[in-house]
């Protein structure tokens, strides 16, 4: 018996085409930007103003190391890596807590909280500055790295605890009723059985929160002075000199700022994209 392989469809050849063409345009028009900013790293200030967009003429590699030694990017990085991680695991904790309140505990008012955490995360910060600046200067905390961590957890703990929520809504209540059963408080159940079931969401939750204060400037800018315990984001003032900047410093020293966010994503990319998947599919 002969079996008769039938060719594929012109339309479904034609769709399959054009889903290529448009992702591919994605593609380039995602990693242009990269492409031009990697070039100009590797170009002099005048090359820049002459070819902005183009291939080096000149390779200067030593770029990297200038802009390593002018911004003191190794002090820079060590502060960005500390406050970053300590952010990270302080929204984490903060907000799966938050987050376990919400859908476990008999909370009067759970409708509230859920506005009070879509209002606050749909404010600006900058309603905050004064304020925050004249109590973290009256309390100690200003031009310290603790004080801009704690206004990071408040800061990006709010979309943390919804997004962490859609995990453990999604929990069956067996788990948590049998260990209940066998005599476990609220604090042991949270960690040891709640928590490593819904590590995919607060690994992503982490994840974002160290990245948003790895790259966040303003708050940065407004509460830490002292240059020694600046963030790498802030490094990038050094090649500003009057109303001139040093571009080709400028596009180093933030391709030097972005290999640590490179190496942390390639290393947790499963992770990160399975927790984003498994809350957004949460009911």
């Amino acid at each position: 018996m002969t079996t008769v392989l039938k060719r594929p469809r012109a339309p479904f050849r034609m769709s399959r085409v054009l889903t290529w063409a448009i992702l591919g345009i994605l593609a380039i028009y995602a990693l242009a930007p990269l492409v031009v900013f990697a070039f100009n790293s590797l170009k002099s200030s005048r090359e820049i103003a002459v070819n902005p967009m183009g291939i080096p003429q000149e390779w200067n590699w030593s770029n990297f190391a200038d802009a390593w030694s002018q911004a003191r990017m190794g002090q820079a990085l060590l502060n960005s890596g500390i406050i970053a991680i300590f952010a990270a695991a302080g929204v984490a904790l903060i907000a799966s807590m938050a987050a376990y309140a919400m859908t476990r505990l008999e909370l009067p008012g759970k409708g509230g909280w859920i506005l009070w955490l879509l209002v606050s995360t749909s404010l600006p910060i900058q309603l905050f500055l004064v304020p925050l600046v004249s109590w973290w200067s009256f309390l100690g905390l200003y031009n310290e790295r603790i004080g801009l961590v704690i206004i990071y957890w408040a800061v990006y703990s709010p979309f943390a605890t919804l997004l962490i929520r859609s995990f453990l809504i999604s929990l069956p209540d067996e788990y948590l009723e049998a260990a209940r059963i066998d005599g476990a408080g609220e604090i042991r159940l949270f960690f040891r059985i709640v928590l490593p079931m819904v590590w995919p969401g607060v690994l992503t939750a982490a994840l974002v929160a160290g990245l948003q204060a790895y790259n966040e400037f303003m708050l940065a800018v407004t509460f830490i002075q002292d240059r020694d315990a600046q963030p790498v984001a802030l490094s990038l003032y050094s090649f500003q000199q009057g109303f001139t900047t040093d571009y080709s410093m400028v596009s180093a020293a933030g391709l030097i700022m972005a290999l640590p966010v490179i190496i942390v994503f390639v290393l947790a990319q499963r992770k990160f994209i399975e927790g984003y998947a498994s809350g957004g599919l949460a009911n």
